[in-house]
């Protein structure tokens, strides 16, 4: 599989750099459907994506945390661990304000934190004494690579106020340009030539506290 080492971290390691593999090859290993965090991780760490501005990304990628002039952290910020789905939402790196991808990785200890703290906007309506939490959860249509929906979810996350300041000044180990990686996959979907197509490594992501596995209605793979 391709490896890119993370930006600003001289000479990674194997387990600290971003991977890619097969298209072809991990689709028919991924569930088809249900809700599920398909994500690239390893026993410390966990990628999630986000696309931004050209300003935005230089930023991040010179100070491997987010600010800068044009980042806000009054806004409520997604998060995705899923690549393809970050594909969908950000047209493969054409979309205005989202022409860089980058993939930031956290430790799967504040990964799992966020998780416990994730609720929809129904459920935060449910709640005794109603109260926005920090942390929106989305289980949105997964989507193939040309952008056709599927049955299975895939997990969005919105993070605001103490949280996200937590998570783009703090909790942030690295982050990488994935974006040329994008424009020459972008390449094989166009000519529809997927079986030369390489995504990011992923697989299912193991939530393992039952608590929080029902309070984001995740479905659970029986092994």
């Amino acid at each position: 599989p391709l490896s890119f080492g993370c930006v600003g971290m001289a000479d990674a390691s194997v387990e600290g750099s971003w991977r890619s593999q097969s298209y072809s090859d991990q689709e028919k290993l991924w569930p088809r459907e249900g809700r599920h965090v398909l994500a690239q991780f390893d026993e410390s760490s966990i990628i999630v994506y986000q696309a931004y501005c050209p300003s935005i990304a230089e930023y991040a990628l010179k100070h491997q945390k987010f600010g800068g002039d044009k980042f806000s952290y009054s806004r409520m910020c997604w998060i995705k661990t899923n690549f393809l789905w970050m594909m969908h939402r950000c047209g493969w790196a054409s979309k205005p304000g989202q022409e860089r991808v980058l993939a930031v990785r956290i430790a799967r200890n504040r990964f799992d934190q966020i998780l416990s703290m994730a609720m929809t906007g129904q459920d935060e309506k449910q709640q005794p004494n109603p109260v926005k939490s920090d942390i929106r959860l989305q289980w949105d249509p997964d989507h193939s690579p040309s952008g056709a929906p599927l049955k299975r979810r895939a997990i969005q996350l919105g993070l605001r106020n103490e949280v996200l300041r937590k998570y783009g000044t703090e909790w942030i180990m690295s982050i990488t340009d994935v974006t040329g990686f994008v424009h020459e996959q972008c390449e094989a979907v166009k000519s529809n030539q997927l079986d030369r197509l390489m995504v990011a490594e992923e697989r299912v992501y193991p939530v393992a506290n039952q608590d929080t596995a029902k309070q984001i209605k995740v479905d659970i793979i029986q092994r």
